[in-house]
């Protein structure tokens, strides 16, 4: 183990070393703030050194599903037999916790319930208990302080965790770890991207959706539609097309239009959708602890191969312009629109990349006009070849 030197946290609301780009990851909150300038993704981008550290090698930029998909030596389709009751899809990520508690693999497990006046508020927890963590289900799509825990975690004793995250918390606690005393670390990842503000949040609510106060969680999903699911149990779609990207192009932290780790790369296994069929959740394994962790499920799930299909370069080109200049479409179109590109457009990893692309585009362009003293040095190799396959704006 490392020595930790310790530093006084920062008051809260107190401002923070990377300023604007803060991704409120929670890490000022601690004494681990003396580490800062060097474990901050926005701070200091050093990928490369901490994939060799987390999976003993960097991805290969020149194997395109690695150049995307990061560092991994399995990628499967999966759901859950029995899903989780209230869980956001059939509760992959809740059960894992759950079973690594129930199992003595960790003691604890870092994840994210939410406070009690406020369904979307993040409260990040040390779970003790599989109850703890059953109450963490579903996601909660704004910027969550999870780090703000590594105090609770050195005082409590614990030397085998689970950590529950997405990159930006993922990049700064693997640059701290060696510092923390464990004797085994697991981290569990999903991708993430356009986070927001609480009050981002609503304001996203209140442009989209027709019922805004009884959405219980929504997603972007594979088919192009934002589903929002209402406490009545409704399902509401709402195309991408038809989003008012006018209206909504500020809401979205200048962390999430300055990230280029959309699939949690140093995470040891990776659970979302964004690679797998509708209805089915994605999963990348990446390493040894990853595969541990999958297996230790793997018997509650169904599988299936991934899979790809379609072809995604002329869409992302297009969408390019039509998201830096605001278009929005007339709802009839964009449903048309939807209709049309879910049949045709992209699927399975290919959908993925799709929405890979167009996210580094555009965070490209954002780093380049607002930072362009960082672009060169901020930028991963990885994200610079797939960003170079668009033609972008000049200015």
């Amino acid at each position: 183990m490392a020595e930790h030197h310790k530093a006084r946290p920062l008051p809260p609301g107190s401002l923070r070393p990377a300023k604007q780009l803060c991704s409120e990851c929670g890490l000022c909150d601690t004494s681990y703030i003396h580490y800062v300038k060097s474990a901050c993704a926005f701070l200091n981008q050093q990928f490369d050194a901490l994939e060799i550290q987390v999976h003993g090698r960097q991805r290969d930029i020149n194997q395109e599903n690695e150049c995307y998909f990061g560092v991994h030596q399995m990628m499967v389709a999966a759901r859950k037999k029995q899903p989780l009751l209230g869980a956001q899809w059939t509760g992959i990520v809740t059960t894992i916790g759950m079973r690594m508690l129930q199992k003595k693999w960790v003691e604890g497990v870092v994840c994210v319930q939410n406070t009690p006046e406020d369904r979307f508020q993040p409260q990040p927890v040390l779970a003790r208990t599989p109850e703890e963590v059953f109450a963490a289900r579903v996601n909660k799509p704004t910027l969550s302080p999870n780090l703000n825990l590594l105090d609770e975690i050195e005082r409590s004793g614990i030397r085998r965790l689970l950590v529950i995250g997405v990159g930006c918390q993922i990049q700064a606690l693997r640059a701290v770890q060696k510092y923390l005393g464990l004797e085994k670390l697991y981290v569990l990842g999903t991708p993430c991207v356009d986070n927001v503000t609480r009050a981002g949040l609503q304001k996203f609510l209140e442009t989209t959706s027709r019922s805004p106060h009884t959405v219980v969680h929504y997603e972007f999903m594979q088919d192009y539609h934002v589903y929002f699911k209402h406490e009545d149990g409704s399902v509401e779609k709402v195309p991408f097309f038809g989003l008012n990207t006018k209206e909504l192009k500020d809401i979205f932290a200048p962390s999430c239009l300055s990230c280029f780790d959309y699939v949690n790369g140093l995470a040891d296994l990776v659970v979302g959708y964004m690679g797998a069929p509708f209805g089915w959740q994605w999963l990348v394994v990446r390493n040894e602890r990853g595969q541990e962790m999958f297996d230790l499920v793997r018997d509650e799930l169904e599988l299936q191969p991934v899979m790809s299909q379609g072809q995604r370069h002329q869409a992302v080109q297009q969408s390019i312009p039509a998201y830096d200049q605001g278009v929005t479409l007339p709802m009839w179109a964009a449903r048309l629109m939807g209709v049309f590109i879910e049949k045709f457009g992209p699927k399975g990893l290919e959908y993925a990349r799709f929405s890979i692309d167009s996210h580094f585009t555009r965070n490209y362009l954002y780093v380049r006009r607002h930072y362009p003293h960082k672009l060169a040095s901020h930028v991963p190799e990885f994200a610079k070849k797939i960003v170079s396959q668009y033609r972008l704006p000049e200015t």
